[in-house]
């Protein structure tokens, strides 16, 4: 049985405690103690890759391999498919809400406000869709056991960071349920208040550490990426070429025979789309700049091989820039492959998620449809490339500050999922979060066992010559 909100039916309007019960009835269908099992399987996890290797770019792959394999829980980040279909082999709660569908320590960072101020959030959302509330909650704590595993902590300290994932996912459920609708869907966490509150709990270099993040994200701008990645050409900004990185446009056109007037055309066809998806005053800020080049350029782990290209625009002042990231938006690995998308345009389906997720979101972010050098059409989404963006580094933190990391995913993840859900339904299921969260500790090392075996996988396929791997 399938228990969702729906806004426009009488279930929305219950009154919490019927709704809690509702959420306490489906631990009948599936107890909570449950969530622990891993189904046994002898699936092939590289098939996995080389299905998804299908629609991608194929000079890309190889690259895409070398960064999954540099380490465990990088063969994690890019392993989203897998573990959805991992997770769809075992009893769900049938409890939806919105996901978002890769959940994982590092996709939670920081990023500027529209009222400009630093916040702290779930940041990806290419994997978004709607499914069981626990399958964010699984992934999320099994990338912690995998993370204090690179770590070396040992077991008791890595069992502590899990839990506390999941009691404070549980305490922030309970908390949402008693919130206020409207205070709810515009709490947010100020990265410059969180540390205030902590200034007694991290240690110094940890403090140290947050406050470097928190410069040099406010430095991450579209100014400083167009330093970065581009140059000045007679006045006006063009990108750099450094392949397979970074590629500009002008270069893949004069390759498949594209002239300049043409290849420019077509990126103009697609934010000329993308600019029909934007509130009219965001259209306002869209139109004071012109466009004047674009490169694609190979971001992350999980998403190396989907098309992401970066657009730069110029305004009337001589520092006036605006960098935009143009990305793939394929079908969500939550949607059984094969299976017809519930969403006709999956950037829309990305910005759908983002804007449900999100207390603040990104001012510029729609989407669009392009058409390729190869002629075929792809969906996108479009949001700034970098906006203040940083992010948590785990490979360097002490038990204590992974811990206290760990509390604030697991807040920031209930929050979201009551904005995509009911809260009171999900409150009622998980409880007071103590056994819930020994489940999922016992699901996380589980699943840290599978995806050391399946990173293994990867290294041998490599060996063998069956998949290519790359570092450039």
């Amino acid at each position: 049985m399938t228990i969702a909100l729906d806004t426009r039916t009488d279930q929305a309007l219950l009154p919490r405690k019927a709704r809690r019960d509702l959420g306490r009835e489906a631990r009948t269908r599936l107890p909570v103690d449950a969530h622990g099992a891993l189904a046994p399987s002898e699936r092939d996890p590289i098939a996995v890759l080389e299905r998804q290797a299908e629609s991608r770019v194929p000079s890309l792959i190889a690259l895409r391999h070398s960064r999954m394999a540099s380490s465990a829980f990088a063969f994690y980040r890019g392993a989203a498919a897998i573990m959805a279909d991992d997770l769809r082999e075992v009893p769900d709660s049938g409890i939806i809400t919105h996901l978002c569908g890769d959940a994982h320590l590092s996709n939670v960072g920081v990023f500027a406000s529209p009222e400009r101020s630093l916040v702290i959030d779930l940041n990806d959302f290419d994997e978004t869709a709607p499914g069981p509330f626990e399958w964010d909650v699984k992934r999320m704590a099994a990338s912690f056991e995998i993370a204090a595993r690179a770590r070396g902590f040992d077991d008791d300290t890595r069992a502590r960071i899990v839990m506390r994932v999941v009691r404070a996912y549980g305490a922030a459920m309970r908390q949402a349920a008693r919130t206020p609708l409207v205070e709810l869907f515009t709490a947010r966490l100020d990265m410059e208040d969180v540390l205030t509150g902590l200034s007694s709990e991290l240690a110094t270099e940890a403090s140290e550490r947050a406050h470097r993040i928190i410069a040099k994200s406010r430095r991450r701008d579209s100014r400083q990426a167009a330093n970065s990645l581009a140059e000045r050409v007679d006045g006006v900004w063009r990108f750099r070429s450094d392949p397979p990185i970074l590629v500009p446009f002008r270069h893949i056109a004069e390759e498949s025979g594209l002239s300049n007037d043409e290849a420019e055309q077509r990126i103009r066809d697609i934010f000329e789309t993308y600019r029909e998806t934007l509130p009219p005053e965001r259209r306002r800020v869209l139109d004071r700049f012109r466009m004047v080049d674009a490169a694609m350029k190979v971001v992350g782990v999980g998403s190396v091989g989907t098309r992401a290209w970066v657009v730069l625009f110029q305004g009337n002042g001589k520092n006036d820039v605006l960098m935009l990231q143009a990305k793939e938006a394929q079908q969500s690995v939550l949607e059984r492959p094969g299976e017809p998308s519930a969403y006709a345009h999956q950037g829309q389906r990305v910005v759908h998620g983002q804007r449900i997720m999100q207390a603040l979101g990104d001012v510029l972010v729609g989407w669009t449809t392009g058409t390729g050098i190869d002629g075929h059409d792809r969906d996108f989404y479009v949001r700034q490339f970098r906006d203040w963006k940083g992010s948590a580094e785990p490979e360097v933190m002490e038990p204590s500050t992974m811990r206290i990391y760990a509390e604030y995913c697991g807040i920031i993840l209930a929050r979201a999922h009551a904005r995509g859900g009911d809260p009171a339904l999900i409150s009622g299921y998980v409880g007071d979060a103590k056994e819930f969260a020994r489940a999922i500790l016992d699901f996380s090392v589980a699943y840290a066992d599978r995806t050391e075996s399946d990173h293994s996988a990867l290294l041998a396929a490599i060996a063998e010559g069956r998949v290519e791997a790359s570092a450039s």
